[in-house]
């Protein structure tokens, strides 16, 4: 072993070097962001944008959707409850309106915070003070008015989330129009609610029925399934918010499709959320584009990025 006081540092004479303007940079001026005029169109507030990194992304996805929609390939919407709860459904219903969306898929919390908004315009109780005297979950009125849509729609041979947009849809209540699943019904686009028992407060009222709800959210696996095996040739799946169960319906989907001898292959896969999560990256974007799609993760503040994104499409 040599000893410390033998050791003599190296010098950097000699040091072989080479002109910065020869070296190959991943970094150039040409992608720089532009300042951007308010006097400008919101395109051109996207074209100001620097070409790098997410901002890079966000431009070239855009660019994916105005593709998807001129060649008339489906965009898929997925939607977790904190999307409804920040205040985004106007955002989405609009998006569906003007034809940006043609599919919708919640999980069973979104279809809660959805009816609630449509039902008396508030939703999202505080769940520490009310889990204390054991009163959360007990709103009367959701779990009626759900599990009674829930038993219809079984009855009927529709899914979960034809069911409930058709209940909201013909109701009285007076926000109805803020009601994504209602929104569908009225435009005629497939809605599914994929539900997993136990998840949700309704579940535990005197008026659910396994039977029911097992019934209509499997109708709505594979109504999804089928939206799914439409992605093929530059359709897109949008994943907002939904940390677990709505990244699995996918991943089942997508296998279930191809099981059945359809190429999903060549489409995009996107996931908007607040934080970057194991499921919606696995699940969404890395175990499912393969080689001939794309898959792209935004992550920010859903009440920031959902309407920039809108704004990005309309502009």
């Amino acid at each position: 072993m040599t000893k410390t006081k033998t050791l003599r540092p190296l010098s950097p004479k000699g040091l072989k070097t080479y002109s910065l303007r020869t070296r190959p940079s991943r970094i150039e001026v040409g992608s720089f962001g532009r300042v951007y005029s308010p006097k400008a169109p919101f395109s051109a507030f996207l074209d100001s944008l620097p070409d790098i990194l997410s901002a890079a992304d966000f431009k070239e996805f855009v660019a994916r959707l105005k593709r998807a929609r001129a060649g008339a390939k489906p965009i898929l919407l997925a939607a977790g409850a904190h999307v409804i709860k920040v205040g985004l459904s106007p955002i989405l219903i609009d998006l569906m309106e003007k034809g940006w969306v043609q599919g919708l898929a919640l999980n069973g919390a979104g279809m809660i915070h959805d009816f609630e908004i449509a039902f008396c315009g508030r939703t999202s109780e505080d769940v520490a003070s009310q889990l204390q005297g054991g009163r959360f979950g007990m709103a009367r009125e959701t779990g009626e008015f759900l599990n009674r849509a829930s038993r219809e729609g079984a009855a009927s041979g529709i899914g979960l989330g034809e069911a409930v947009g058709r209940m909201i849809a013909r109701s009285d209540f007076p926000h109805k129009n803020l009601s994504l699943l209602a929104a569908c019904s009225r435009l005629g686009l497939p809605a599914t609610v994929h539900v997993a028992i136990g998840t949700d407060f309704i579940h535990f009222h005197p008026g659910a029925s396994g039977e029911a709800l097992g019934a209509t959210t499997l109708r709505d696996f594979f109504l999804f399934c089928s939206l799914v095996a439409s992605l093929e040739g530059g359709g897109v799946f949008i994943n907002i918010g939904s940390a677990v169960i709505l990244p699995e319906v996918f991943l089942k989907a997508l296998t279930f499709v191809r099981n059945k001898g359809l190429a999903v292959e060549t489409f995009t896969a996107a996931v908007f959320d607040f934080i970057r999560q194991y499921r919606p990256s696995q699940n969404v974007i890395q175990r499912t584009v393969g080689k001939k799609g794309r898959g792209y993760y935004f992550v920010g503040s859903h009440e920031i990025m959902i309407p920039l994104l809108a704004a990005g499409l309309k502009s």
